[in-house]
């Protein structure tokens, strides 16, 4: 099976349709498939749904795709940075799915594994459990959540090899790996592409049986809040 493909579009080609469930990966502004959301923003779907833990910022990222309306709903656990995103919440444009972050990557992770559901304590008392089967374990009250099962996947990594294996860097790690698993489809954009054999099998992240196409491409380096201090006086 053919895996590499020229660029995000390509790689996207015959994919994309309007109203899709798309689990991106991402950790604050690391790891962020920036090239497939580029793809997606040009190809002009809409209607679409974002599993994600976080909404980018208002022009890097999912960021860009809020700007044209093109999402509906946002699936996430911190949206803090994003301005254009709580405008159009607060304003009633934008559905949201509030999920913790460890219940947002266990639900990915379910979804990849092919488990429907399980059930956390995380979320007990308060709008989280609104709405969601409650069940007592010894004595504990927890509440289900529904694993992910998204139409598309798309994640960042560093390298790849033309078969698909996967190796992310540091926190880019994060939410990548289960976002990847639990897309029907899966397609990564790294930073290298290195011959067949040449990565370390125990330093592989994410077989490549997960992901169905890959690219490479140049990625922006973001700091998503930079801090510094004042130069010393000699």
């Amino acid at each position: 099976m053919k895996k590499v493909y020229a660029n995000a579009t390509e790689a996207l080609d015959g994919i994309l349709r309007d109203g899709m469930l798309i689990a991106a990966g991402g950790f604050g502004l690391c790891g962020i498939p920036e090239l497939l959301l580029q793809a997606i923003k040009e190809s002009g779907v809409k209607d679409l749904t974002f599993a994600s833990n976080n909404a980018g910022v208002d022009d890097f990222g999912i960021g860009i795709l809020l700007q044209t309306r093109q999402v509906k709903k946002m699936i996430s656990s911190y949206v803090g940075e994003n301005a254009e995103f709580m405008r159009q919440y607060l304003s009633g444009e934008l559905e949201l799915e509030f999920t913790p972050q460890g219940t947002l990557a266990e639900r990915m992770r379910a979804g990849g594994a092919g488990i429907p559901g399980f059930y956390t304590k995380t979320g007990v008392g308060t709008v989280i459990a609104e709405g969601k089967e409650h069940k007592e374990f010894n004595g504990e009250t927890y509440i289900l959540e529904e694993g992910i099962f998204a139409d598309l996947a798309i994640v960042k990594a560093w390298k790849a090899d033309d078969t698909g294996n996967l190796v992310f860097r540091k926190t880019a790690r994060n939410f990548n790996v289960p976002a990847a698993t639990c897309g029907k489809i899966c397609v990564a954009e790294v930073e290298e592409i290195v011959p067949r054999g040449s990565l370390d099998p125990d330093c592989i992240h994410l077989p490549g049986i997960y992901v169905h196409r890959v690219i490479q491409g140049q990625h922006e380096k973001r700091i998503e809040q930079r801090t510094t201090r004042k130069k010393e006086e000699a």
